[in-house]
């Protein structure tokens, strides 16, 4: 029983190395030079050791990505723990959603613009998945009022989906950051208060 535990821990370690080095080859260079061979030689493994914990660069991606979710969902949680007032919450949550895409660009990408099979608000999504919509959708909820508050998330989530894609293409002025920000949370949190 302990070479079979022993094992499973080896089989966890690679699997975590492959996603780890993936990664870091995707935030260095892109995931266009993320490849198994690539992978293989980075961390000196063959390339059916690597087909032996994933089908493919896909899986690999999904992985990465899962990981994110768990990451994004801790960040925001913790934004959420430390903020006071609904709008000081949706204001610290909204702009550690926006660090977080800043300083993980290619695991934002993995995230939410490379083609997956990963579902979101289905039977079988993920559970990272479900923890970093739920911990937007607590931000969220206390300005709801009789809204629905997932649909209300899914609209704070898609604002901020947006302010970080055009600002990542430099679609939108750069120094403009901080005054979008607030006019989103003003949006979201003058709901509660009766404000049109």
């Amino acid at each position: 029983m302990a070479f079979e535990d022993r094992r499973e821990r080896e089989r966890a370690a690679r699997r975590q190395l492959i996603v780890t080095t993936a990664r870091a080859v995707a935030e260095a260079e892109g995931w266009e030079a993320v490849t198994t061979r690539r992978l293989s030689t980075e961390i000196e493994y063959s390339q059916p050791v690597l087909y032996k914990h994933f089908t493919g660069m896909e899986q690999i991606a999904e992985a990465v990505a899962i990981d994110g979710f768990s990451e994004l969902a801790e960040v925001i949680g913790a934004a959420r723990h430390a903020a006071g007032t609904a709008s000081d919450t949706l204001a610290r949550i909204a702009q550690a959603y926006l660090n977080y895409a800043r300083d993980n660009p290619a695991v934002y990408d993995a995230m939410f613009t490379r083609a997956t099979s990963l579902r979101f608000a289905a039977q079988d999504t993920p559970a990272q998945l479900r923890a970093a919509f739920g911990e937007l959708r607590q931000a969220v909820e206390p300005v709801a009022d009789d809204q629905d508050a997932d649909s209300l998330t899914e609209v704070f989530w898609a604002a901020l989906h947006g302010l970080v894609t055009l600002s990542r293409t430099g679609r939108l002025r750069p120094d403009y950051d901080s005054e979008r920000l607030q006019i989103l949370v003003d949006q979201f949190a003058n709901r509660s208060e009766g404000i049109a």
